[in-house]
């Protein structure tokens, strides 16, 4: 099991309660670019999941109440679905949403993610609570670290390649 904090190609993972795991990554681009990013399904399509998995679905009505959707596509066609209820929504600083995955009957994770810029970058602090500490460690267990590090490691080639290209708002 990950031992209580780890950080991988600039991405930390830590448990923080018997629910929770706080994932944070420094960006180096201004919040409202970081923010519509991850909010955006033009840009998420560009980067969102570990490296040979794709955005097939991405859905999103981001708005408080609005539902959100995305299927991933990977290696040798295996799809990953999942999607939630957008709770707050304060561009670009926060957003708290409902997460759950296909076939997953653990119940709802809570996740929030807020987007701080100092100097022109952009540190993001996402807090998931999951219903339970068994539910966490399961979480623990399957290879969300090194998925959620390669989709970081995607959106900062993507946000340099936006910088490069003058696709700044």
């Amino acid at each position: 099991m990950m031992s209580r904090q780890e950080q991988t190609e600039g991405l930390t993972v830590r448990a923080v309660s018997d629910t929770d795991l706080v994932l944070t990554r420094t960006f180096a681009a201004p919040r409202r670019l970081v923010f519509d990013a991850f909010t955006r399904p033009e840009l998420l399509r560009r980067w969102h999941g570990a490296r040979g998995w794709h955005l097939v679905v991405c859905e999103i009505d981001l708005r408080p109440g609005g539902v959100w959707r995305f299927v991933s596509r990977g290696p040798g066609g295996a799809e990953l679905g999942h999607g939630g209820v957008f709770h707050e929504v304060d561009a670009p600083g926060r957003l708290v949403q409902s997460e759950a995955h296909d076939g997953w009957d653990a119940g709802e994770a809570l996740v929030t993610t807020v987007f701080d810029e100092r100097d022109g970058r952009t540190a993001m602090t996402t807090t998931v609570r999951y219903p339970s500490r068994e539910v966490r460690d399961s979480v623990l267990r399957t290879p969300m670290k090194r998925g959620a590090g390669e989709a970081y490691d995607r959106l900062t080639e993507t946000l340099n390649k936006m910088t490069l290209k003058g696709e700044l708002r």
